[in-house]
């Protein structure tokens, strides 16, 4: 079943003030207080709102699979707590909220595995009551709580850039001077004080010393990570069908450049979740890593068929496959590649980026940033004029026309060869 952008926001809203509730309930009992733990001052648990808004698109081509479903949720948990927990820790500069992602220990595992099954568990008691909700709740409705949801979450979030912008340090300094009536330094005041009731002895550790570009886990180094393994993937998958199928084949996922949006996202989320495992034994990295690769892989075919309708690969005739859209195989294999990326590959990769010139690389990260955005986003808009030319012909814009007479159907099923209605 397909939820349009309305109903998934009242997923995401609904479950994730459900879960923050729980999560308030279960401190105050505990620390005798209450407690907000979110990243943000609104009464949503954001990680888990987006937890129950994924699977409830994903879950569902599992059929009665629970297993299948079981997997997919307790790897979209380690994801999702891994990249909100990697984007808590450069607003913050604290690499406290990391701790909320996995840590690699048995105890954080473990952790994550039962959530995983409690998460499942209400997801199918409840989400036969979410749906009838999101249904008989009518749709100028949705659209307005989506709204102003959205205007809410970009309040709370600008609040939180304000904070970490100033500082912890900046902020006492301020506070000092006895300069209180600043906007900034009453934001971070309290924005500040929330973050240190919920995660005591969190500070602004920003060191100065030596400029080094992209130094640890920053977004300047993730940015850089995902395109050169966009670029890596594209010739690398480009090459396999050579030598396998005999046959040369464009593996880009977009209109300009040699590149694998899925090689990139993927190396990304590896990077992000397995590098706390980087000292662990082997069979867990490879173990997780086929975890994660599975899980991801799925749900980027879930995604390309319902946004384009289209299946860019299906493995429906490979034994041991999850509904045609991974398989055990490959599975294994982005084990392998998820080993591999841990122990060897990105420990250099690391070092390299690092040895960037800062301004020099800051300027050309810009430029990658707009730059495939850009792509993504013309790439988005030749699929769909493709899908609709079908039925309508006739461009309705010059847009549509630029399209029609420059990327048409030739040119389409040309760079996507493996490409199928679904």
């Amino acid at each position: 079943m397909h939820y349009d952008s309305a109903q998934q926001m009242f997923f995401l809203l609904a479950y994730g003030f459900l879960a923050w509730v729980v999560e308030v309930i279960y401190y105050a009992i505990r620390n005798k207080r209450f407690i907000n733990r979110g990243i943000l001052s609104l009464p949503i648990d954001f990680e888990l709102g987006v937890v129950f808004s994924n699977i409830s698109v994903v879950l569902p081509t599992l059929g009665r699979n629970y297993a299948a479903m079981y997997l997919l949720t307790f790897a979209n948990l380690i994801i999702v707590r891994a990249v909100l927990g990697f984007f808590g820790s450069l607003l913050t500069k604290n690499a406290k909220w990391m701790e909320a992602a996995p840590s690699g220990t048995w105890r954080g595992l473990a952790l994550n595995a039962v959530s995983a099954g409690v998460i499942l568990i209400i997801y199918l008691l409840l989400q036969p009551l979410m749906i009838v909700l999101a249904t008989v709740i009518p749709d100028i409705v949705l659209v307005i709580v989506r709204i102003v949801a959205w205007v809410l979450i970009l309040i709370d979030f600008i609040t939180l850039l304000i904070a970490a912008h100033k500082g912890r340090e900046n902020y006492e300094e301020s506070m000092e001077r006895g300069k209180t009536d600043e906007l900034s330094v009453t934001i971070s005041r309290m924005v500040w004080k929330r973050l240190e009731k919920a995660y005591p002895g969190i500070r602004d550790e920003q060191k100065r010393g030596e400029i080094v570009f992209a130094k640890g886990m920053s977004l300047d180094k993730i940015i850089w990570v995902f395109l050169i393994s966009a670029l890596l993937g594209d010739i690398i998958e480009t090459f396999y069908c050579r030598i396998v199928g005999g046959t040369w084949m464009s593996r880009s996922s977009v209109v300009f450049g040699p590149f694998s949006f899925v090689w990139g996202i993927g190396a990304v989320v590896l990077t992000v979740s397995l590098m706390r495992l980087k000292d662990k034994n082997d069979r867990w990295v490879l173990l997780a890593g086929a975890l994660l690769g599975g899980a991801f892989e799925y749900m980027c075919s879930v995604f390309t068929e319902i946004v384009f309708g289209k299946v860019f690969w299906d493995y429906s005739y490979m034994p041991l496959n999850i509904g045609g859209r991974t398989n055990v195989l490959f599975m294994f294999f982005w084990g392998i590649l998820g080993l591999v990326w841990v122990k060897i590959a990105y420990p250099p990769l690391d070092r390299f980026i690092e040895k960037f010139p800062p301004i020099a690389a800051k300027v050309f990260t810009w430029l990658i940033i707009v730059l495939m955005g850009f792509n993504a986003l013309f790439t988005a808009a030749v699929m769909l004029r493709y899908n609709e030319r079908k039925e309508n012909p006739q461009p309705a814009n010059v847009l549509e026309r630029f399209i029609d007479e420059t990327y048409g159907d030739d040119f389409v099923e040309q760079r996507w060869q493996n490409m199928v209605d679904s």
